[in-house]
């Protein structure tokens, strides 16, 4: 772990453990559990929230984000993605959007899985070149 402690690591798995088994999959079967941890030290985190209308769907990485936001957090330094697939998760296209906006780009992403395998990537390699807030030319205060 290049930018997190190994403590803080296993806190992120174990809430992103916790976050899995509380996710409402009734029509994928799908459960994703996601923890983040925040530059000033403490864990938010999310579950995927599925719905009838399937596009309504809230996966687990931006619910946990925005639990971040909601409680006045903006600044993450790792996210952790749980689920109990052979397969490593990594986040779609969409969370990766939402991650790149509140974690630098050398920031790490963490998939682990119930067997405690685990693969991880900075943001910046599952999102090169990414649309930020300073992309946005006419807001000169993010720049």
């Amino acid at each position: 772990m290049s930018n997190i402690k190994n403590n803080e690591f296993l806190g992120l798995r174990e809430a992103a453990k916790d976050a899995f088994n509380k996710a409402y999959a009734p029509y994928s079967k799908f459960h994703v559990g996601a923890a983040a941890l925040t530059t000033s030290g403490k864990i938010v985190k999310g579950c995927n929230v599925e719905n009838a209308s399937y596009g309504l769907t809230v996966c687990a990485e931006r619910n946990c984000l925005a639990q971040g936001v909601i409680s006045g957090e903006r600044k993450f330094s790792a996210i952790v993605i749980y689920t109990n697939q052979e397969k490593l998760t990594p986040p779609c296209g969409a969370c990766r959007q939402v991650i790149v906006e509140f974690l630098s780009p050398e920031a790490l992403v963490i998939a682990v899985n119930h067997n405690n395998e685990q693969k991880q990537w900075t943001v910046n390699e599952l999102l090169p070149d990414a649309f930020t807030p300073k992309d946005l030319l006419e807001n000169k205060d993010l720049n």
